[in-house]
């Protein structure tokens, strides 16, 4: 069973040397980027705090994911912001178990009543995952990228 761990200095080395695929490197900042922008937050429309955690197969790192907490948003409260897969690992649920895992702690938490998410337009597969998962395109963009919410609570 898969599970997801914190980055902390015993795990860092190994979660940086994840990689996507060469067609898929424009879809998502490398896990080094990432975790160096965790120690700082990130400050658009105030300032979120950001979360980086490792996926585990095995024990094996096998993918990132990030999340951003900002209780004084007024549209979303929690932010997905990154989530990749090792291209050695793709097509075996990793993905889909990571967006469930941070979907699981924002259901947990009654102070996030709704959860962004931005992609690449081209990004095909993670358009699919996130609509499987009730994520709505708002037709907005960020950066460039394709805005989308999912309402956990009114």
């Amino acid at each position: 069973m898969p599970e997801i761990h914190p980055v902390t200095k015993d795990n860092w080395n190994d979660l940086i040397k994840l990689n996507v695929r060469d067609e898929q490197k424009h879809f998502v900042a490398s896990n080094l980027y990432s975790i160096a922008q965790a120690q700082f937050g990130d400050d658009y429309q105030g300032h979120w705090d950001l979360f980086p955690y490792g996926i585990y197969a095995d024990n094996a790192p096998v993918g990132f994911l990030m999340y951003a907490l900002n209780f004084e948003h007024p549209k979303q409260q929690a932010f997905i912001q990154r989530l990749m897969v090792d291209e050695k690992f793709q097509g075996n649920g990793y993905g889909r178990f990571g967006m469930e895992k941070m979907l699981e702690i924002f259901r947990a938490d009654e102070r996030i009543a709704e959860v962004g998410i931005s992609y690449e337009p081209g990004n095909e597969a993670a358009r699919r995952l996130y609509a499987s998962l009730g994520f709505a395109e708002t037709g907005e963009m960020f950066e460039g990228e394709t805005v989308a919410f999912l309402k956990l609570r009114s």
